[in-house]
């Protein structure tokens, strides 16, 4: 039966959150969901996807939401060593890795979340800081400890966008006030991707996909949080969706 909405999907996380059950857990915030559904999207996971289902999987969606995460991208994927303690997630990593290019080739609309940003840097060929705070002359970009979502969420800094962007057509004017929850960030920008917005100490935090067929966007904020307060987080979103619904209907056509 054919689903009414265009399907979305979003590469979950992977968590070993029972002792007692060493199979692991599937997980996906639910914020991520909800924020697709709001503007008549309809979320799809596949738990157990991996790189050599990637071609098949992308024939049945209308588009793909690359979401944060709290694991970061496994440094020996941009060929750097790895940190002590670091939380990582190698299933999705080789997931995302495949998906990102085949999902901007096959003209599948993307749109990458934080983690999603960083993964697609790193899928095109581009590197990433392991620690922003610890670069010299760059501010520390993750969440205050010790207080509720509300605090960590709200926003924190400005971003430049670049004039005559999407992101200032999104956000009204050429800054943003947006959040900021991150520990890693992009270092070297992967060559098919334009920066079009940038936090006050220069570090990359929006992109476009040079050339490609269809929308692919990346941020390194949080547009799900709270997005039915926010104009710029909502019109980001609404973008998207409109772009999964163009893809549907180019996809039903005869």
């Amino acid at each position: 039966m054919r689903a009414q909405k265009p399907l979305v999907w979003l590469p979950a996380c992977h968590r070993e959150l029972d002792l007692a059950d060493p199979g692991g857990y599937t997980v996906l915030a639910d914020r991520y969901a909800a924020a697709v559904t709001a503007p008549g999207l309809q979320p799809v996971l596949f738990p157990m996807a991996g790189a050599a289902d990637v071609a098949a999987l992308l024939e049945g969606v209308d588009g793909v939401l690359l979401t944060g995460s709290p694991s970061n991208v496994e440094a020996a994927r941009f060929g750097a060593t790895p940190l002590p303690g670091d939380l990582l997630d190698p299933r999705r990593d080789a997931l995302t890795m495949a998906l990102v290019p085949a999902a901007i080739a096959s003209g599948t609309p993307v749109l990458g979340v934080c983690r999603g940003l960083q993964e697609m840097n790193v899928a095109l060929g581009g590197s990433l800081h392991q620690q922003v705070h610890a670069e010299p002359g760059l501010m520390d970009h993750r969440e205050p400890d010790g207080i509720d979502l509300e605090a960590q969420f709200a926003t924190r800094h400005e971003v430049r966008l670049l004039p005559g962007s999407a992101f200032a057509q999104w956000a009204g004017g050429t800054t943003a006030m947006v959040n900021s929850l991150h520990g890693q960030g992009i270092k070297r920008l992967a060559e098919p991707l334009v920066a079009e917005a940038l936090a006050p100490d220069g570090l990359v935090e929006g992109v476009r996909v040079e050339h490609a067929l269809a929308f692919a966007f990346g941020v390194q904020w949080h547009p799900e949080w709270r997005h039915e307060v926010n104009p710029f987080y909502a019109r980001t979103l609404e973008a998207f969706a409109q772009a999964c619904a163009e893809h549907r209907r180019r996809r039903d056509r005869p």
